[in-house]
């Protein structure tokens, strides 16, 4: 949600706003988004757009992320309220339904990272976590700490899984079974994320290695 002239396929403020209304107005009710999307312009317009359009607080779902660097330097999980969940600044929310790691972080011991999640959600910044991308053995490991430590576990694995990338069936989802968490699969296409689509143009598509893409045909 930067002007358009950053890249081609991302809108302005204004007509983000208009947007997220018309996707509330069709029964969408979950928001996902993260502190570095734009350089912290996307939860601006988001938080923008509830206000505006009075979307029911009560309603609405907001998903956010942290851990890479917006504006900074050195980005640290013990640093988790300000920006990511800065209410003056970003989403102007007083909580968000879910905080999510954005990547594993493997500068920040794993007691650190859960214990600074578990620390937001007691304050009331936010009701429960949630975990992108990471190894399975990662993921259990932030988990079974979190566990047996009586901290707050995660509720969601928001993982990367299409046609194009399958892995995920190897260990993850067993994992998952398991340690209980949702899956919320993520791609641009949930299918194949968009590589065999020219709705991007040649420019987005290059940046698909061939074997992805002819491996992507094998499935079809």
């Amino acid at each position: 949600m930067e002007p358009p002239d950053w890249q081609s396929w991302v809108f302005d403020e204004e007509e983000s706003i208009k947007h997220v209304k018309a996707a509330y107005d069709a029964g969408i009710n979950i928001f996902d988004s993260a502190d570095v999307y734009s350089n912290g312009a996307s939860e601006v317009a988001l938080g923008k757009a509830i206000k505006a359009h009075n979307l029911p607080r009560e309603e609405i779902k907001i998903m956010t992320k942290l851990f890479m660097t917006v504006g900074r330097t050195a980005p640290s999980i013990l640093d988790v309220r300000p920006p990511a969940l800065d209410a003056d600044h970003y989403l102007q929310l007083d909580y968000v339904d879910v905080l999510q790691c954005h990547r594993f972080d493997n500068e920040s011991p794993i007691e650190e990272t859960m214990q600074a999640l578990h620390d937001v959600v007691k304050a009331g910044y936010a009701r429960y976590i949630g975990m992108l991308p990471c190894l399975a053995w990662q993921f259990h490991a932030m988990q079974n700490y979190a566990v047996a430590h009586n901290l707050t576990p995660f509720i969601s694995m928001q993982n990367h899984y299409s046609l194009v990338y399958r892995e995920e069936e190897r260990e993850m989802m067993p994992t998952l079974k398991v340690r209980s968490p949702s899956p919320f699969p993520f791609s641009f296409s949930l299918s194949t994320s968009s590589i065999l689509s020219s709705q991007f143009g040649e420019h987005l598509r290059i940046l698909q290695p061939t074997h992805i893409i002819q491996g992507t045909r094998n499935y079809l």
